[in-house]
Formats: structure tokens, C-alpha cells, sequence
């Protein structure tokens, strides 16, 4: 079994029942993941992996801090012991540092977990923020929406996704030049 058809059990396990909604966009995220197959080449099944488990620290059985990346790739590093490059690439999901700043967790998610190399990090973003909650494709400008939407102005996850927007915009479009670029060749 690949590492991705590892991922998407545990993902399953852990989502499926108590998170049916994040379960449906881990599903969808996945699927775009696996849509930058002729781009990735040998780490495409580490990026499809990452994009099962990306939101796993959502989990109630998980959730230690609240910062579900941080959750997340703390349970994938010290109960099911993943790789640790899997576990880099949830801890820093699209932007997790700013979150981490706003919530005081800046430094614990940095000295635990180490960047991952920047091209995987731009795709697993590409592939969370053109999709939307529910598992459907959506427009990264509409995904943005709706998260200020669902948190309101104030909250820190929609202060966050304030300051991370210039990157998650860049990273879509850097993608999506990327994968228009494999067509045409």
C-alpha cells in the first residue's frame, strides 16, 4: 500500500464519523492533489497523503492545542509515526505560521516541525484553497470568501488568512502556470 492509500484510511478513520464536512473537503483535496500528478512526479503520492490528512487535527480525539495543524502533525509524528516529511507538510499547511503567530504557537510549530521544500508547500496550498468546504472545486478568490464568511472579520483565523493571502494567491497562480505548462509540453 502507497503512502496516499495509507493516508486516505487513516483519514477516514479519523474524519469520516465525527467530521462528515471535513471529510468531504479532505476527499476533494485529495482529488486535486492527484490532479498535479504530471507535475510532481515521484512526491505526487507525498502531496496526495498530505492532502488526506492535512485537516486530521480538526479530529476531537485529536484536538491538544486547537491549531488543528499543529494537532495534526503531532499525532502523525508521535502516535502513527509518518514521515517526516508528511508531517512537515501538515504542520504547514497553507500559511499554518500566521495562524501559529496569532495563536502563540508560532515557536512550538516551528522548532517541532521544519519547513518543507517550498514547491510542495505551494501545491498542497493550491489544492486546500480551491476547495471548497463541502469538497467542490471553487475559485481560490471565492475560497477566501467563504472562510472570512464562515469566522467573521475578527477572528483570528480570518486575521490570519488576511496576512497569508498575497502567498496563497501567488501559490494557486504559480500552479496553476505550472500545470497549463505540462498540458502544452
Amino acid at each position: 500500500m502507497g503512502q496516499a492509500e495509507w493516508a486516505r484510511e487513516l483519514a477516514r478513520t479519523i474524519l469520516e464519523e465525527p467530521l462528515p464536512r471535513r471529510w468531504a473537503h479532505s476527499q476533494g483535496v485529495a482529488a486535486k492533489a492527484e490532479s498535479l500528478v504530471p507535475i510532481l512526479g515521484e512526491e505526487a503520492d507525498l502531496l496526495i497523503a498530505a492532502a488526506w490528512l492535512h485537516d486530521i487535527g480538526y479530529a476531537p480525539d485529536l484536538v491538544d492545542t486547537g491549531f488543528h495543524p499543529l494537532d495534526g502533525a503531532r499525532y502523525l509524528r508521535d502516535v502513527v509515526e509518518a514521515d517526516g516529511r508528511l508531517c512537515r507538510l501538515v504542520a504547514h499547511h497553507t500559511c499554518a505560521v500566521n495562524e501559529a503567530r496569532n495563536r502563540d504557537l508560532f515557536d512550538a510549530l516551528t522548532s517541532e516541525f521544519g519547513q518543507e521544500r517550498p514547491e510542495l508547500v505551494e501545491a498542497l496550498t493550491y489544492c486546500d484553497m480551491t476547495t471548497g468546504p463541502d469538497g467542490v472545486p471553487l475559485d481560490v478568490t471565492e475560497r477566501l470568501a467563504e472562510i472570512h464568511s464562515r469566522y467573521g472579520p475578527e477572528h483570528l483565523v480570518s486575521r490570519s488568512i488576511t496576512a497569508s493571502t498575497p502567498y496563497i494567491l501567488s501559490a494557486v497562480r504559480t500552479v496553476q502556470a505550472a500545470l497549463e505548462q505540462s498540458q502544452t509540453a
